[in-house]
């Protein structure tokens, strides 16, 4: 897997319940988030066996409204750019 970096733009592979979230705005009203929410990564913590990020959830005026604590396996970068994949 592709090492995740600050700011990097993720998308989650598994829906999130609300007992894994902080919720940052007092009048939001979810159940949790589902797979495919996009989110940034704005804290990596570094363990031995496995890292985890804290990432922020934000609506379209960039508004945060959630934040969670995921596994990299709980999380795939999206990407922007062409990347070439290597020859077999």
């Amino acid at each position: 897997m592709k090492t995740l970096n600050l700011l990097d733009t993720i998308a989650i592979l598994n829906s999130v319940s609300i007992d894994r979230l902080t919720l940052v705005r007092a009048r939001i009203s979810i159940s949790g988030l589902p797979s495919g929410q996009v989110g940034t990564i704005v804290e990596i913590y570094d363990n031995r066996e496995e890292n985890q990020y804290l990432v922020e959830f934000a609506d379209n005026q960039g508004c945060e409204y959630a934040m969670a604590i995921l596994k990299e396996n709980e999380v795939l970068a999206l990407h922007y750019e062409l990347t070439i994949a290597p020859a077999p």
